[in-house]
């Protein structure tokens, strides 16, 4: 139903916008620093699935909604603002406790398992106001009105910079999993590490908060 033209014009389009660093990209990193690769995965993973729901949303009418109405929107943004926040504070909490994580191979903080830490990506990916926008605003024009099936195009096209994004999302994981591993050969780099993951978090949350829409 959707012409290989569009679909490679909107995967350059995704691409340009996934590279450049947001919400997600930022906390999949600070998990990963906290926590480790395990948990930068299935942040990653957690995102996309988030990110997914967007576009079911604007599938279904919803996302031109968030994007026509400033009171949603602030909503949306907020909410997700507040959890990055909560986030970064336990991971911050709990920084002291990495050493002997990374001894004993076991989660840092409060038991969360793989589930838990994919609905916490999920939760962000589905709140992160860039994704709103780019699906609420981007995502249509690509679809071919006139070919019908408007839902069922956009559904398909959602696939590409869901795609993308799990693997530039994992990448970045791994990266800064790997930088955590080398922070692990030092007690005191290590809660260094788990700090700074904890503040990039709340520094997120924070930006968040206060950039986007402001009408």
């Amino acid at each position: 139903m959707v012409s290989s033209d569009r679909v490679l014009a909107f995967a350059v389009m995704s691409l340009l916008v996934i590279v450049i660093p947001g919400p997600s990209v930022l906390f999949v990193i600070g998990r990963a620093l906290a926590h480790g690769r395990r948990t930068a995965v299935a942040t990653a993973v957690g995102n996309v699935f988030g990110s997914y729901l967007l576009v079911v949303a604007v599938a279904v009418g919803i996302g031109s909604l968030v994007e026509r109405s400033a009171a949603v929107y602030l909503a949306v943004k907020l909410a997700g603002a507040a959890y990055l926040v909560l986030l970064g504070v336990q991971a911050f909490r709990h920084r002291g406790e990495l050493t002997a994580a990374a001894i004993t191979r076991q989660p840092t903080g409060p038991a969360r398992g793989d589930l838990r830490t994919v609905l916490d990506g999920a939760l962000v990916g589905v709140t992160n106001p860039k994704g709103v926008v780019f699906f609420a605003a981007v995502l249509p024009q690509f679809v071919d009105h006139a070919a019908g099936h408007v839902p069922a195009q956009m559904l398909l096209l959602g696939l590409v910079p869901i795609t993308i994004g799990l693997v530039t999302d994992t990448l970045w994981g791994l990266t800064a999993s790997a930088a955590r591993t080398w922070f692990a050969r030092s007690d005191r780099r290590l809660s260094m590490i788990g700090g700074a993951g904890g503040f990039t978090m709340i520094g997120l949350g924070l930006t968040v908060a206060v950039t986007g829409r402001a009408d």
